[in-house]
């Protein structure tokens, strides 16, 4: 099974590229951004040594069909999508924070909560809550956008301002914008079953200075899905929710002694594992949407993204 590690194209007019934990972005001509999806799999901000296959174009996909979904309400960066791995959009200049929304006491606001904290991010948690609780009104958590193999922190929004990384007039449109998509993803996720447990979302400015959604939305590698079905039965009963998100895996790392410490050795992951893995995200992408998902050809991956990136740039 061909998966894409990492890609080293040159398309017509590229001036740089970056490469995070999970996306490459090239930047053509200072106007527009080409987003590459990989396969690589990140968790506790380090990647695995392995590749997942499809997981790029699943999480494209995904970030698409709710990109398109939200545009109404608020504004994104993307123009088309040229390859199933592959999203083209404006270029713009990223805040510095990610702006990361829960509805529910769960994964690392659990953690805190559990070793006794009840302040996060300077939002002040409830007492008396138990693990997957849903909170009274979602809560706003940011953590800081780190650099490349840098780990994100928590920050308040008092400590974001006071730093000036964001204006006061621009965090408050970050607000907005974070509250009202967590609202319509919320009832996307209904109507497909599911909790939109907790997500985070990215912002940055177009060259007008215009405030805009970018990267990935609603996938299960920036959102956490519970299955609504059963919910309240399982809370009650204190048992484990069922759920869609990566979280399945980092529970398979901390229990093969990994939480990305340093000291830590990642565990091998053996064919069966990966795509167990790979099958895990293709049944997300499927509940998620509502739709069936279509492997892309991979015969030779590489080749296939740059004929489709680089026939786009020329025809545009």
């Amino acid at each position: 099974m061909n998966t894409i590690n990492e890609t080293n194209f040159q398309f017509p007019g590229q001036k740089t590229v970056y490469k995070g934990k999970v996306r490459e972005v090239y930047n053509i001509n200072d106007d527009l951004l080409v987003m590459i999806a990989s396969d690589r799999l990140s968790a506790f901000d380090v990647i695995l040594p392995r590749q997942i296959p499809f997981k790029g174009q699943i999480l494209n996909q995904i970030a698409t069909k709710m990109m398109n979904d939200t545009a109404d309400i608020v504004p994104n960066w993307l123009l088309a999508n040229p390859d199933e791995n592959v999203a083209v959009g404006h270029l713009c200049e990223p805040f510095k924070v990610e702006m990361v929304i829960r509805g529910y006491l769960s994964g690392h606001a659990a953690r805190e909560y559990a070793a006794g904290k009840r302040t996060l991010c300077g939002v002040t948690m409830p007492e008396g809550m138990k693990e997957n609780d849903k909170f009274p009104t979602p809560i706003i958590t940011p953590s800081t956008k780190a650099d490349n193999g840098e780990h994100d922190e928590d920050i308040s929004r008092e400590d974001i301002l006071a730093k000036g990384i964001v204006s006061e007039e621009d965090y408050l449109v970050l607000e907005d914008y974070t509250r009202k998509l967590f609202q319509r993803g919320t009832e996307l996720a209904a109507k497909r079953g599911l909790i939109l447990v907790d997500t985070k979302y990215e912002f940055g400015k177009t060259k007008d200075g215009k405030i805009v959604l970018i990267d990935e939305i609603h996938t299960p590698d920036s959102s956490r899905y519970f299955y609504a079905d059963g919910y309240a039965e399982r809370q009650e009963k204190g048992e484990k929710q069922k759920q869609l998100s990566k979280e399945f895996v980092r529970q398979w790392l901390i229990e093969n002694g990994f939480q990305g410490k340093e000291g830590q050795q990642i565990p091998e992951m053996s064919d069966t594992k990966i795509n167990e893995i790979s099958n895990r995200y293709i049944e997300l992408y499927e509940q998620i949407t509502g739709e069936a998902f279509v492997k892309a050809n991979t015969e030779d991956v590489l080749e296939r993204i740059e004929k489709n990136v680089t026939t786009f740039l020329q025809n545009r």
